[in-house]
């Protein structure tokens, strides 16, 4: 019963259809034959029998079909012409059976010539039997082949939004909240104002990364916003020791970008290049319009490949840059990856995006005023 329970549904209501089907095909057959050729009632039997026999050969064509699925496509097609062959092989002897052998015609001609006999129009319908219920077979596995890659699409598309909202929520540095913490017990001492300013950029940090979603774009000027705060909130820490330059294209401001796709590499630059750098350094946040596309990049001059490590992939280091480069290029296609080029002198990271006027709106004044 278990190996009953487990066929899907749509499997036992094709086969239901189908013998539903023949069965009229064959009752009004034999109630023909009986009007017009015969008054016996023998034809209902012989039917009978006939329907009988190709429902159980429907369960063995479709088991039969399921196995050749497995195969190339050339094996599958020699594969039925053999199936039809041995299909009509087998009702027609059994039509021998019934209209010749109980009756007395035995022998190796009469069933010979019966099956040529079914050669002609008269047994045409052997063959549609095993072709219409092979044709059944493929169209319920293309259906569900297409309901499969729907299912999964959304699957992936559901489990790629949660690790994007689960990324973006775990993406503040649980060391940058320790150090700036720090930072904040230390100006209460010296400058409860500081301070307090510093409090305020850190819970508009945590408001942006809170209200952010993966399926969600913001407005660069926003991003830049979240940036900024960021950065002022490492100058408390650094001091002098870390420069913040901004080149952003005006014309840009109003693109619509994922949320905190810019804070990795900032960060990156931070804690691998200017921080273990004694003298500091500066970080050049660039973004360029270049026609139908939009230039991102962030250098710094800081230990570049000199640093120990340059890639955030630790499992508490936030969502960094690969992860970064993979929502990315699911968002904008395989050409929006991140570049990264690093040398002595420094550490360059990079991205294009395409410029769409769909994704383009205004700024409005107080916006351009916090940007500048």
């Amino acid at each position: 019963m278990k190996f009953f329970d487990d066929i899907p549904g749509i499997w036992k209501r094709a086969y239901l259809w189908l013998c539903f089907w023949y069965a009229l095909n064959y009752g009004v057959g034999a109630f023909i034959d009986y009007e017009l050729n015969t008054h016996h009632t023998y034809v209902f039997w012989n039917a009978l029998r006939l329907f009988q026999a190709l429902c159980l050969l429907i369960i063995g064509v479709f088991f039969y079909s399921n196995w050749l699925f497995k195969f190339s496509v050339y094996v599958q097609i020699t594969g039925h012409l053999a199936g039809a062959m041995l299909h009509f092989f087998m009702m027609g002897t059994l039509s021998y059976y019934l209209e010749n052998y109980v009756e007395g015609y035995i022998g190796w001609d009469i069933w010979q010539d019966h099956l040529i006999m079914l050669l002609g129009t008269e047994g045409l319908h052997f063959h549609d039997q095993y072709i219409i219920t092979v044709g059944v077979y493929y169209v319920i596995r293309y259906f569900q082949g297409l309901q499969k890659q729907e299912m999964e699409k959304s699957e992936l598309t559901l489990k790629n939004r949660e690790m994007q909202i689960s990324l973006l929520k775990s993406q503040i540095n649980p060391h940058f909240l320790f150090n700036t913490l720090n930072s904040i017990n230390t100006l209460i001492g010296s400058s409860k104002e500081q301070a307090r300013k510093v409090i305020t950029q850190l819970s508009d940090i945590f408001r942006y990364a809170l209200d952010s979603h993966g399926d969600q774009m913001v407005k660069l000027i926003h991003e830049l916003d979240f940036i900024d705060n960021y950065i002022r909130i490492q100058q408390v820490r650094f001091g002098d020791r870390m420069k913040f330059v901004k080149q952003v294209d005006f014309s840009c401001l109003s693109v619509k970008i994922p949320p905190m796709i810019l804070q990795p590499l900032v960060e990156n630059s931070v804690k691998y290049g200017i921080a273990p750098k004694d003298d500091g350094g500066t970080i050049i946040l660039t973004v360029k319009r270049f026609n139908n596309m939009i230039y991102f990049e962030v250098k710094d001059d800081g230990l570049g490949s000199n640093a120990k490590k340059v890639m955030d992939g630790t499992p508490s280091g936030g969502v960094g840059l690969t992860n970064t480069d993979k929502r990315l290029k699911s968002i904008f296609g395989p050409g929006s990856g991140l570049r990264i080029l690093s040398n002595e002198w420094g550490y360059t990271v990079s991205f294009f995006i395409p410029f769409e006027d769909a994704n383009h709106e205004s700024v409005s004044v107080k916006e351009l005023n916090k940007a500048v």
